[in-house]
């Protein structure tokens, strides 16, 4: 799909966007802390003919195609920032009607701009998305800065975003490294989501435990569902897509 760059608040982001289905929801897909666009791979489109919605997929600040981010410092509330920003995309592109499907940093993201821009977020699907910080989430990010630090990956990674792969890096494992973020919490704005969420996670996800799932649901006002999938990891949608896409498909043709 040809892709463009969208200049928003400054932050120069590339996105790929499709309107292909008059009077349907747009799914907007949010990656994960090492993701972008080309990551999802032919995910997105799947979803979006299998559910004849339109798509949006992009690539945050210092991602990808995007442009490079200023600084790896980032505050406790770096993804409350970034909720913002998804929401001046919305506005930019007048998209008034968001299925947020979001996978780790992105699906935190997703419940974020669901519980600030409600009128406008039509439903969320969380995929392994955090709400707290956990023994077993600082232990997958040591685990990920290792294999950063003695294997190919740097090359790997290197294929999809460029030259921004150690600001990124660095960006990501210091925040969730450092003392200050293990007090990051956000069950204080769950209870703002009104719009049907489902959260998917695999069992075994080596960067976060069932309780991520049960207290989300537990907390928000809308219709919440989950769907917790055996025996797989951390990226549901690449161990197993199409149990993710069956899931997703129910779920958004039962919305209203």
């Amino acid at each position: 799909m040809e892709g463009r760059f969208i200049e928003v608040n400054g932050q120069r982001l590339y996105i790929e966007y499709t309107e292909l289905y008059k009077n349907k929801p747009t799914i907007v897909f949010l990656h994960d802390s090492l993701g972008c666009v080309q990551l999802w791979r032919d995910f997105p489109e799947q979803l979006a003919k299998a559910t004849e919605c339109n798509m949006l997929v992009y690539d945050r600040l210092g991602y990808g195609k995007s442009y490079p981010m200023p600084t790896f410092l980032r505050e406790n509330n770096y993804m409350e920032l970034e909720a913002d920003v998804l929401n001046d995309l919305l506005d930019e592109l007048n998209i008034k009607d968001a299925i947020l499907f979001g996978h780790s940093d992105g699906g935190t993201i997703a419940l974020i701009a669901a519980s600030k821009y409600s009128k406008k977020i039509k439903a969320v699907i969380c995929e392994a998305g955090h709400i707290f910080v956990e023994d077993i989430t600082v232990k997958g990010v040591k685990n990920a800065l290792e294999a950063y630090n003695t294997t190919n990956l740097p090359e790997r990674l290197q294929k999809y975003h460029f030259d921004k792969v150690s600001m990124l890096v660095k960006a990501w494992t210091e925040i969730w490294l450092s003392d200050r973020f293990r007090s990051w919490n956000i069950e204080y704005l769950l209870k703002e989501i009104t719009s049907p969420l489902l959260f998917i996670q695999g069992e075994e996800d080596e960067y976060g435990t069932l309780d991520q799932v049960e207290k989300t649901i537990f907390h928000v006002s809308g219709m919440a569902e989950k769907y917790i999938i055996p025996n797989i990891g951390h990226t549901p949608h690449k161990e197993l897509p199409k149990l993710v896409i069956e899931s997703s498909v129910t779920f958004i043709n039962n919305l209203s």
